[in-house]
């Protein structure tokens, strides 16, 4: 494993941002380990696969981790607004507002892909090595 950080700066789309970083990087396979900042806004699909929630800051990024991909991340979020409450699920889209810091790792001997899963009708994580 390789690790490697990085860091995102105010209004800057955190997902977006992110898969940019790691195609510039090359990474091949890989996993974010710990996102920590703050947002100014998420869009956060929920366990049901059907519904959404959007959310306006502040808010405090708790959790984020998920696999890497050269064109894809699945990521998981957890973020607490400015009474606490907290609120997870399924990473769409946000805004970063004042700095968000990414920290990751590379698996060198790993390639990960996504392929349609009949299953459950989403693209699903190929790992190959």
């Amino acid at each position: 494993m390789k690790p490697f950080a990085f860091r995102l700066i105010k209004h800057q789309p955190l997902k977006a941002s992110i898969l940019s970083q790691i195609q510039k990087l090359n990474i091949q396979a890989g996993s974010v380990i710990s996102g920590v900042g703050c947002l100014l806004d998420v869009k956060i699909r929920l366990a049901n696969e059907s519904q959404s929630v959007e959310l306006k800051g502040p808010l405090e990024i708790l959790t984020l981790s998920g696999t890497i991909t050269p064109e894809h991340l699945h990521l998981h979020i957890s973020v607490a607004d400015n009474t606490g409450k907290v609120t997870g699920g399924h990473l769409i889209e946000g805004t970063v507002s004042y700095t968000c810091e990414i920290c990751a790792v590379e698996y060198q001997n790993l390639k990960f892909t996504r392929e349609h899963d009949e299953n459950t009708g989403f693209t699903e994580l190929v790992v190959k090595e």
